[in-house]
């Protein structure tokens, strides 16, 4: 799971900074106001890459989904943007924990018959 959501953390990085480009061009934002925000919001967007495993990480990064969609109101392809970014978060989380499940499924397969293959071969004594 936290492969797939930092990737998706990562991608809103870059559209965080592409929005912050757009929101300069509004006469009515200051650009250090524009900036400073933008620049909070990438650095939780990484900060987020390392929480999502944590308890709490997940429902940070809805938290901050909301947000991009709520930035629409002052650059309107957000609404868009932040739109497809919350279901590619879905995507992220829901098929993450999928994969986990399946590599843990996995593992304890493996782990398993490994045991079992000890028990079968005779022991160094025993010959």
């Amino acid at each position: 799971m936290r492969t797939l959501c930092a990737s998706t953390l990562i991608g809103e990085f870059f559209v965080v900074g592409f929005a912050a480009l757009v929101a300069m061009k509004d006469p009515d934002l200051a650009t250090s106001t524009v900036w400073t925000v933008s620049g909070i919001a990438m650095f939780l967007c990484l900060a987020l890459c390392g929480m999502v495993t944590r308890p709490g990480g997940v429902a940070l990064g809805w938290a901050f989904q909301i947000a991009l969609i709520a930035s629409g109101f002052v650059v309107p392809t957000m609404f868009f943007m932040g739109a497809i970014f919350a279901a590619l978060w879905w995507a992220s989380v829901h098929y993450g924990r999928k994969i986990d499940e399946a590599k843990a499924r996995f593992a304890a397969q493996s782990a398993q018959s490994a045991d079992a293959g000890r028990a079968d071969s005779p022991t160094p004594d025993a010959v």
